[in-house]
Formats: structure tokens, C-alpha cells, sequence
């Protein structure tokens, strides 16, 4: 217990069972629904019918709360701006970008893992890398949510076919490799130490502690974490189902059958009974019978299936805090106030999932400086997150200069303005320009150039 080796079967065994939830997730949030069970015979000729009354209602939850999680900045102790030396190694490893990523993987699947290592062609800029959830796995120790005791990453090689896995212990890196299983029934790989040319095995682990760091999204106390559409599910399958229904209504009674009676069918030389009329728009039907009745029966009403629908929808835009105009796209006459209010739910939930992706990326922050070498105090880290509440720009002016008014710095309001910590650190940096030049006299530094004086100012003759 407690082995490299039997990390590696523990965690792998588990990593197997993520996987199967991971992929249920991502066929959802891709449109890719399980479709309603059909008999065989039946199941050619709906398929099509079938595959086109999908529609993907949670992809839009998903991407309605992560598009509103968006890191801008880390701060560091007593900082008023975010640490320029965080946000370098921040960007040196796509994190700006790649961090929509990692976000979006954990609210769609419930987690989702970032991987600190040192950089040995240039120690001071770490490997910062965000990891799937159904290649990677963290094991915390009893009683703990948050001490790491083991870390697991494992994939399949592109090029080879084999299985590889690195496993994460605070004393040492494990690498391995086996064959893989023939059937899904087989035993589990045959395991085997994975020695790297010039890589000691196991490979020290510098940072002394496990790299591999869990992203969870809705973590509860018992260390479980949830995808953000996993409870609505149900919701989906529901409109799904009245989907169909009405797919099937359009297909086969949405037009006026028509009915006749009194009348003696033709039949040919076989005796097979012949289409009496041809329905066409320059077509007459004529009938010299006088017991022949016509008649025509009502056809389906789809109304009650989409009224079916939004209500299903307004059912899990609830649920999801999602605006409902997101998912309806109906949006007539709504004034700000009524939109910001409706938005407010979604807004408040963005905020709480924040706060325990902040504590998963301020120890990611923590592992990759410590690595570079940075000998600071970092007990007190802080992610600086996006506003995630829509303001028009007016608002936000007016917002900012009543603030400026009650002297919050300009740092602080540039960062509510939403200014990169880039744009933030430039701006910084111009403003101690400008005050540098004034102290030297150089009135221009805050007044701008003086305008030349013509002639007429210098008491001169003007040509008319």
C-alpha cells in the first residue's frame, strides 16, 4: 500500500468509472443525446426522425456559465494590481487562452486538472498544462479535501497504440507503459516501468508535493464534484421526447386526410384498386354519382407540443439559473432593469463556482512560482476574475467615476473597467512617466503642448 505500483491500479481503476460519467457529459453538451428506443423494424425508417428532434438545450447551460469565467489577473499578498511575474508565466504557457478550456471542461464534466513542472531549458518559466479529467485523477489523503497523497495521468499513444501512465507522488514521478487490452473484458494492463532516455527512474519530484491539481466545479464536502447539467438530464431526454412526438405528428398527420364513402373503386386487369383522383393544383375532381360522400379530417395540432416544450425549457432554465431568453431566444421590449434582473441568478452562480476554481488555480499559481524559484511569502494569493455581470458602457463610467470620487486607486477601477493586467501594468507605467517629467518642469507632461502663437497674439499684422 501506498506503492507507486499500487497507486497506479487504485487510480487507474477509478480514472475507468470518471470516464464513463465524462463521456456521457460530453455527449450531451455536444448534441449527441441518446436517441428514444424503437423496435428493429421500426428503427430504419424513424432514424432520420429520430436524429432530427435533438436539440441541445444544455450545451447552452454549459456555455452560458463558462463563457463568464475568464481569470484576468493573479494577486499576490497586499498587491493592489495583479503580480507581473504570475501573469508572465501565466501567459508563457497560453494559460489566457487556454484557460477557457480548462473552465469550460469543468463545468461541462464536473472537473478538470492543471499540471505544474519545472522547465529545464529555462528554469524560471515552469510547464503550466491543463489535463482532461478522463486522463488524469488526484487521490487527497484521509480526512483531507485538499492535501494531495497521489496524482495519475494516463493516455493512450497516438503513434504506438500502447497505454502510458505517469504516476505523482510527493517523493519521486513514476512513469509506465503496457500493451493495450485486446477487449474491453480483459484484465487490466499488464503494467510495466517506462524508462526515459536520460531520465532517472522514478524521476525526482522537485517541488516535493503532487503537481497534478483537481479543477471541481460544485465540490461538495465529501470531495464529490458535478457537471453543471447533470441534474438536468432528465429535462433533456423530456424535450427530446416531445420533440419526437411532434416530429412524428408533422410527418405523418400534420395535412388534411381525406376521407370518401358511396364510391366503387377501379381496379386494373390484376385486380389491384386504382388511385381514383390526382391531388394537383390544376386539377378538377368530378364525381357523377350523387350517394358519394368527401371529407376531410382535421389535422394534428403541434401547438400543445411546443407549448410542451417551452415549459420543459422555462423548467431548466430555472434549475440552471440560466436566462430564459438564452434558451427561448425570445427577448421583446425588455428594459435594462428587467434584463439585468433576469440575468442576476445566472450572475450569482457564475460568482459561487469562482470561488473553488480561485482555490484550485491559486495553488497551480503557488506550485509554478515556487518552481521558478520565487522565495516570496505565498500564503495569500488571489485570482483576479472578470466581472461577470453585463454592463453597457455608460453604466460603467458613471459606476467608475462615483467610485474614483470616494478615492479608490486607479488601479482598482482600471481592473473593474476590464483592462488586462497587461493594459494595467502599461498604464501604471506611462502614468509614472508623466509624473516624472513634471517633477522635471515639463508642463506639457500634464497639460499637453502649448499651442504656437500666430502673429496677431504676438501683436503682428494678419493678411486680410
Amino acid at each position: 500500500m501506498g506503492s507507486a505500483e499500487w497507486w497506479l491500479k487504485r487510480l487507474y481503476d477509478e480514472l475507468g468509472k470518471r470516464r464513463e460519467y465524462a463521456e456521457v457529459m460530453r455527449g450531451y453538451y455536444s448534441g449527441d443525446h441518446p436517441l428514444s428506443r424503437l423496435t428493429d423494424k421500426a428503427k430504419e425508417g424513424f432514424q432520420r426522425l429520430l436524429r432530427q428532434s435533438r436539440s441541445n438545450y444544455v450545451g447552452l447551460v454549459v456555455d452560458a456559465t463558462a463563457e463568464r469565467i475568464q481569470v484576468d489577473g493573479v494577486r499576490i499578498g497586499g498587491s493592489e494590481v495583479g503580480d507581473e511575474e504570475a501573469w508572465r508565466i501565466w501567459q508563457a504557457n497560453n494559460l489566457d487562452a487556454d484557460a477557457d478550456l480548462i473552465m469550460t471542461e469543468a463545468v461541462k464534466c464536473s472537473r478538470s486538472f492543471m499540471l505544474v513542472a519545472p522547465n529545464p531549458a529555462d528554469p524560471e518559466t515552469p510547464f503550466v498544462t491543463g489535463e482532461d479529467m478522463s486522463q488524469s485523477i488526484v487521490a487527497y489523503l484521509p480526512g483531507s479535501r485538499r492535501e494531495r497523497a497521489a496524482g495519475l495521468k494516463a493516455w493512450e499513444d497516438d503513434w504506438t497504440g500502447d497505454l502510458m501512465a505517469t504516476v505523482y507522488l510527493p517523493g519521486g514521478i513514476y512513469k509506465f507503459r503496457a500493451p493495450k487490452p485486446k477487449s474491453s473484458v480483459q484484465a487490466s494492463p499488464k503494467w510495466e516501468p517506462r524508462e526515459v532516455q536520460g531520465e532517472a527512474w522514478p524521476a525526482p519530484n522537485l517541488l516535493g508535493v503532487v503537481p497534478l491539481v483537481e479543477i471541481p466545479n460544485r465540490p461538495d464536502l465529501l470531495g464529490n464534484a458535478m457537471s453543471e447539467i447533470e441534474d438536468v438530464l432528465d429535462i433533456q431526454d423530456r424535450i427530446n421526447k416531445t420533440l419526437i412526438d411532434r416530429m412524428m405528428a408533422q410527418e405523418f398527420a400534420a395535412f388534411r386526410q381525406r376521407w370518401m364513402t358511396g364510391y366503387e373503386v377501379p381496379t386494373d386487369d390484376n385486380g389491384q384498386p386504382i388511385e381514383p383522383f390526382k391531388a394537383a393544383v390544376d386539377r378538377l375532381w368530378v364525381i357523377e354519382d350523387d350517394n358519394v360522400q368527401i371529407g376531410e379530417f382535421q389535422a394534428t395540432d403541434i401547438g400543445p407540443y411546443l407549448r410542451a416544450v417551452e415549459a420543459d425549457v422555462r423548467d431548466m432554465a430555472a434549475r440552471t439559473r440560466t436566462p430564459s431568453q438564452y434558451l427561448l431566444g425570445a427577448m421583446v421590449n425588455i428594459s435594462g432593469d428587467a434584463l439585468k434582473a433576469a440575468e442576476s441568478g445566472l450572475v450569482s452562480k457564475v460568482k459561487q463556482r469562482q470561488r473553488p476554481f480561485g482555490e484550485a488555480i491559486e495553488e497551480v499559481v503557488r506550485l509554478y512560482l515556487r518552481a521558478a524559484g520565487d522565495d516570496r511569502d505565498l500564503s495569500a494569493i488571489e485570482v483576479i476574475w472578470h466581472n461577470p455581470e453585463f454592463r453597457t458602457e455608460g453604466e460603467l463610467v458613471d459606476a467608475l467615476m462615483k467610485m474614483s470620487s470616494l478615492g479608490v486607486p486607479h488601479e482598482a477601477l482600471w481592473e473593474r473597467w476590464g483592462a488586462s493586467q497587461t493594459e494595467i501594468a502599461m498604464w501604471r507605467d506611462q502614468r509614472a512617466q508623466a509624473a516624472d517629467r513634471l517633477m522635471a518642469g515639463d508642463v506639457a507632461a500634464l497639460y499637453g503642448p502649448k499651442p504656437p502663437e500666430t502673429e496677431a497674439e504676438d501683436g503682428g499684422e494678419t493678411s486680410g
